[in-house]
């Protein structure tokens, strides 16, 4: 077995096992594992168990039954690290690869072979349902940070998957909406961070997305599996569909579709054998997919055997999530309040404070063995030094206040000598598979704020949320925190760095804009159509957009205070051609030990070829003690000046002059040297948009041809949704007996969750019904169905007529 790869050698390869152990079987036999074996696990195989699936972007999500797909039934206790969009704040490599190593541990105790994560997928825009569980809206970031998790979650003999590849940025239609993106923005803005996941974290498995890109079912497309995953970043492992994520299961295969989860209890099979009889499938496209299900029980029997039976340490687990959430909290603001003093009277105002609002609401829900809440950490920290006094101030569900509960709170605030504002979002406005419709906070929550901080002027706000949000009252308190979705442990890490026990060690991966509105992205987000999401800011996401067209943002991408200040020295550049380090020093000028985030921004001068004013290339980070000097090495290299060339198909450097500009954050450089880089590349020159959104004739050129046109609603195929049965009187009438079935497996007693699920059921195409109906619904009668749809309908009917002609 490979050593990269955490597994022990033997005298015969896993693939040579995995060929010899398919050879041995019949055609259905190895047909049959192409389809997992129920909701949680793949098909056995003479000699290769079956291996065991887990959701788990920051915490094992194991089902404790095989239940349902999003991983809302009760999954096993585990240790819950901070959401990914804590995770990405961090910048910090080293620890997440610890985290990632934790998992893992956590996952072999519970016999999980593959743990589902880390999402990576770009945050095109911050009212993306699951902005909270990505890691960035930067490709490198986002790439480092997933490649971390990666190795640490195999260094402990578990395999990761990567999701969802690719170009999944929304929740609205997300399993039958097509994104049109262009070439050269999908190779230098949504594939980047995939790219660096593979190649630098080995995954075992990949996780293709829901989506349709330019046209194509991301799982059925060879340009995204066979061309780029598998022959350009030489990935070797499983590429395994979303959960009921399969459109075309033949053509799939003929992509390299490894593995359709979940079972559907073998729906596609007959398909995949007639196919293959036919000719329209070849029998090594088979053979080769099933032989990499095979590996993959191999190469997790062997580490598991390798590794043996883990021993999970929960408190050890607890503290590093306690760590991990102060590393991934952001101190926005700061007039000098913090860190506070463990004295006096100390008001805690906020219903956050009580009730902990830790992770996201969907399939990254992880079920942890413990949680700590501020209110109880403050009466820990403050024991005998000071008074802590509390009041709710509003509904946690809601974020709703009632005239008394402010009046408490402001009547508290002004007689406190410090306050802690916890302002808690409300979990349904951040939700896997629904999109949020604006970034404010609930009205009556910037109301408390403002008030509070009127009757109090040290006053310190904790905004406890998973994504950016429109702040305009952010100048008015003393300090402001980031603290996010911290994990089972947010509490305590949330107090110890408001005491300055802990430094406050994040830095934003995420622009915070003034106001979602100014956003490019925001002219075609969620959707353009109901069955189409075209990418008309192409390459302008995030802080490329804000520092390319001067729209100032709130908070700017890699901002980050720390209770220290750092001073930067005069970067020094070595190297060859492309392949350079810029040394920088950098001086701790303030009292307090801490560490800085260092990045490295490049700017082409003069550019063939749009390109944004500056992306990020290069960080690192530094501890350094009062007065002591760093020297910093930021490595650059050839990718770091290229772009992709859409006529060449090939990545290119052009010759000329470039800035690099080192600085705290996007919009903080502190200092800039240039550089000559000579290069024989030719980059074809393509004239790129005049503004920040591309117009229909713009996009054209860009995509090598015309706009395509949005998929009508009508007529019904299979990919037609639940939702889209509006359109008709019998598909209305199919559409509420399909929802009344599936609420009586909907988990009541929690509103958000709940409304979440009905969400994602309202989405799923109507072949997830397959998948889901465990053998009681076939494909041939999926099809009759949607005929009969159509021949009933004139509506349908005539959309069938004009889309023939």
């Amino acid at each position: 077995m490979n050593h990269e790869h955490g597994t022990a050698p033997t005298t015969e390869t896993v693939d040579a096992q995995a060929r010899r152990i398919v050879q041995g079987l019949s055609p259905a036999a190895r047909v049959k594992l192409l389809s997992g074996a129920g909701m949680w696990s793949t098909e056995p195989a003479p000699g290769a168990p079956a291996v065991i699936l887990a959701n788990g972007p920051n915490g094992v999500g194991k089902q404790v039954a095989d239940a349902d797909h999003v991983g809302i039934g009760q999954t096993v206790p585990a240790t819950c690290f901070p959401a990914g969009a804590a995770l990405g704040a961090t910048w910090d490599e080293r620890l997440l690869e610890e985290i990632g190593a934790a998992m893992g541990r956590e996952a072999r105790a519970e016999g999980v072979g593959v743990l589902l994560g880390p999402g990576l997928n770009i945050k095109r825009h911050p009212g993306g349902g699951r902005t909270f569980e990505y890691l960035s809206e930067d490709p490198l970031l986002a790439g480092k940070a997933a490649a971390a998790l990666v190795r640490g979650v195999q260094s402990e003999g578990v395999g990761a998957s990567v999701k969802h590849f690719a170009a999944n940025n929304q929740e609205t239609s997300r399993m039958r909406l097509d994104s049109v993106v262009d070439e050269r923005t999908l190779r230098e803005i949504y594939l980047t961070g995939f790219e660096i996941a593979v190649t630098e974290g080995r995954p075992w498995t990949v996780m293709t997305s829901y989506n349709l890109l330019n046209g194509e079912h991301t799982g059925e497309s060879r340009y995204l599996l066979a061309g780029i995953l598998r022959q350009e970043w030489e990935f070797d492992g499983l590429v395994v569909s979303d959960w009921m994520a399969v459109f075309d299961r033949v053509a799939g295969l003929r992509a390299g579709l490894d593995l359709e989860m979940p079972g559907g209890a073998g729906a596609w099979d007959a398909r995949v054998l007639l196919a293959v009889e036919s000719g329209q499938l070849p029998q090594d496209d088979v053979d080769r997919a099933a032989e990499r299900v095979v590996a993959l029980s191999l190469r997790c029997a062997q580490a598991f055997a390798q590794h043996g039976q883990a021993v999970v340490d929960r408190d050890a687990h607890h503290e590093l999530a306690r760590r991990a959430a102060a590393a991934g909290t952001v101190l926005l603001t700061n007039d000098g309040l913090l860190p506070l003093a463990a004295s006096g009277h100390v008001a805690v105002i906020g219903a956050a404070a009580e009730h902990a609002r830790f992770q996201g609401v969907g399939s990254s829900h992880v079920n942890p063995w413990r949680t700590d809440t501020v209110l109880d950490a403050l009466g820990a920290r403050l024991a005998g030094s000071a008074e802590l006094s509390y009041a709710a101030g509003y509904d946690p569900k809601t974020g709703a206040s009632t005239t008394e509960q402010r009046r408490e709170a402001v009547a508290l605030a002004a007689r406190a000598d410090a306050v802690v504002l916890m302002l808690g979002v409300p979990s349904g406005s951040e939700a896997e598979g629904i999109d949020r419709t604006g970034l404010e906070l609930p009205q009556d929550l910037g109301a408390l704020a403002r008030a509070v901080v009127a009757a109090n002027d040290r006053t310190v706000v904790v905004l406890v949320n998973g994504a950016p949000l429109e702040l305009p009252w952010a100048d008015e308190p003393a300090a402001l925190v980031e603290a996010y979705l911290g994990g089972q442990a947010a509490g305590s890490a949330i107090v110890d760095v408001l005491f300055g026990d802990t430094e406050p060690g994040g830095r934003l991966a995420d622009s915070f804009p003034v106001r979602a509105s100014d956003l490019a992205a925001a002219a075609s987000f969620p959707v353009t159509s109901p069955t189409q999401a075209l990418y008309r800011e192409t390459a302008y996401v995030g802080y490329r957009f804000h520092d390319s067209w001067d729209v100032a943002p709130r908070f700017a991408f890699g901002h980050g205070l720390a209770y220290t200040t750092f001073g930067y020295g005069t970067p020094a550049v070595t190297g060859q051609g492309t392949d350079l380090v810029v040394t920088v020093p950098v001086t701790n000028t303030g009292r307090r030990a801490g560490t800085e985030t260092v990045q490295l921004y490049v700017h082409d001068v003069v550019s063939s070829v749009h390109r944004p004013a500056q992306e990020l290339k290069a960080f690192a980070r530094v501890r350094l003690e009062p007065g002591q000097v760093g020297q910093v090495r930021l490595r650059l290299d050839r990718r770091a000046f290229a772009v992709w060339d859409v006529a060449a198909g090939a990545w290119a450097v052009e010759a000329g002059d470039f800035e690099l500009r080192i600085g705290a954050s996007s919009r903080d450089i502190r200092a800039t040297v240039g550089v000559r880089i000579e290069s024989g590349d030719v980059v074809t020159a393509v004239a790129g948009p005049a503004g920040s959104v591309a117009t229909d004739a713009e996009m054209a050129v860009l995509l090598g041809g015309p706009v395509p046109v949005a998929r009508p609603l009508l007529p019904y195929t299979t990919d037609s949704t639940i939702e889209d049965l509006r359109q008709t009187w019998l598909g209305r009438r199919m559409r509420s007996l399909l929802l009344a079935a599936v609420r009586k497996q909907v988990p009541v007693g929690d509103p958000d969750l709940e409304t979440m699920v009905q969400a994602v059921l309202a989405q799923m195409p109507l072949r997830g019904l397959v998948a889901a109906a465990g053998g009681r619904l076939s494909l041939d009668a999926l099809d009759r169905v949607v005929g009969l749809l159509n021949a009933v309908s004139p509506a349908a009917r005539r959309a069938g007529r004009r889309a023939s002609a």
